[in-house]
């Protein structure tokens, strides 16, 4: 009977030792993935990589974008709360409704974001060829040229670049993107129909576009000089875009109530 009881003393200690065993190996392999690399049981895909890379720069160049009225550098802007805002609608005249600054305002966003990140674009596909390398790859990287895209509640990135890796065996990549969330696209489209309202009345009634759009917000800070800031606000994420207008702007003393008597 004693025996017995040693015989299933031991297979506990067995089945201990075995169940620790087995969770410090995967708690290896969670919290320490350039061990895998090294042994050769994980081979890091260059999409996956450049995405990683990339994509903070992305949503960096959006959000700075995105508080300036769509440009990194405004060249025809407000001050507003220490920071230059764009004009987006604009006229020097009182009582005339103003002229579109940027007619292709995603078109203009899209090349600004490809402006600002395309350094950081460079870098990363070296750093990719450099890291390839490291691990015995011979690496054939071609280098093209990017787009930038506005998307419906996305934005996406594609390289036109071709990396062919050797080692064993050849794999080729064409064509690697990166997508970042974000609704730029549609702030945007809403941007451009506020626009049209100011172009033809001078103002926008932005109540209405909240009633539709249940989880935006749409502000309007007026300015002293006739000037309209407009901030449009992603209740659900917290994305914002905002740009300046100035139309039907009336001169100091001539309120709408004094012309009107």
């Amino acid at each position: 009977m004693k025996r017995g009881f040693n015989n299933k003393g031991q297979v506990t200690i067995f089945i201990i030792a075995a169940v620790v065993v087995v969770a410090v190996g995967i708690l290896i392999y969670i919290s320490y993935p350039q061990i895998r690399i090294n042994l050769g049981i994980e081979s890091q895909n260059p999409a996956e990589y450049i995405q990683s890379c990339i994509s903070e720069d992305i949503v960096d160049s959006v959000n700075k974008l995105s508080i300036q009225g769509g440009s990194l550098e405004p060249s025809h802007y407000i001050v507003y709360n220490n920071q230059k805002i764009e004009y987006l609608c604009y006229t020097s005249e009182y009582y005339k409704t103003c002229v579109v600054q940027q007619p292709m305002l995603k078109r203009h966003i899209e090349k600004e974001v490809k402006a600002d990140i395309e350094d950081k674009v460079k870098t990363c596909f070296e750093d990719l060829e450099e890291s390839y390398q490291k691990k015995g790859y011979e690496v054939n990287l071609r280098y093209g040229d990017f787009d930038v895209e506005l998307l419906p509640k996305r934005i996406a990135v594609t390289f036109n670049n071709s990396i062919t890796l050797t080692k064993e065996s050849s794999e080729t990549y064409d064509s690697i993107s990166a997508m970042v969330n974000n609704n730029l696209y549609e702030l945007v489209s809403i941007t451009n129909s506020i626009i049209n309202w100011e172009t033809s009345y001078g103002d926008a009634e932005t109540t209405t576009y909240m009633n539709y759009y249940h989880d935006l917000r749409v502000e309007k800070k007026l300015q002293s000089d006739g000037t309209t800031i407009y901030v449009l606000t992603d209740l659900n994420n917290g994305n914002k875009f905002q740009f300046a207008s100035r139309s039907v702007a009336w001169p100091p003393g001539y309120g709408i109530d004094e012309v009107l008597g």
